[in-house]
């Protein structure tokens, strides 16, 4: 397994991230339709297992000190396997080598296994914020990242 940088325009990253909001859209009730997605200044992972991208993820500024954790998703035939958490702590790299001290991210209320990976990784809940205020379905989560020695 392997993860690397891609471009937002990479077309495998789009693939995943269609799929990722599609499953959103499902999972909350909503219709299965076509959704605009904005990638801006979104720095992406993926993971790349047996030459196929599985996985995939992106850190956002939000300011100088913050990044937000944007599109996190695994295809679903290789979930259960530690692949969400491995990209995790490689998207807290990314974040702390970007300068940001905290990295925080906004998930529904209705994904318990989300919940669960931040919680069991040290995202402590916070208050919701941004574009989430008005969604009753959206929590947010934020981790102050390790300081360099």
């Amino acid at each position: 397994m392997l993860i690397e940088s891609r471009p937002a325009t990479d077309p495998e990253v789009d693939a995943l991230v269609a799929a990722q909001q599609r499953e959103l859209r499902v999972a909350d009730g909503g219709l299965d339709g076509q959704a605009t997605v904005v990638h801006d200044g979104i720095r992406y992972l993926v993971v790349v297992d047996g030459g196929r991208v599985v996985a995939c993820g992106g850190v956002q500024p939000l300011d100088a000190d913050t990044g937000e954790l944007k599109r996190m998703y695994v295809r679903p035939a290789y979930r259960g396997r530690g692949i969400a958490r491995q990209l995790l702590s490689a998207l807290e790299e990314l974040a702390f080598q970007q300068g940001h001290s905290v990295l925080c991210l906004e998930t529904g209320s209705y994904l318990p296994a989300a919940i669960g990976l931040y919680t069991s990784g040290g995202y402590q809940p916070i208050p919701v914020y941004g574009e989430y205020v008005d969604n009753p379905y959206s929590v947010c989560f934020a981790k102050r990242l390790p300081v360099a020695a």
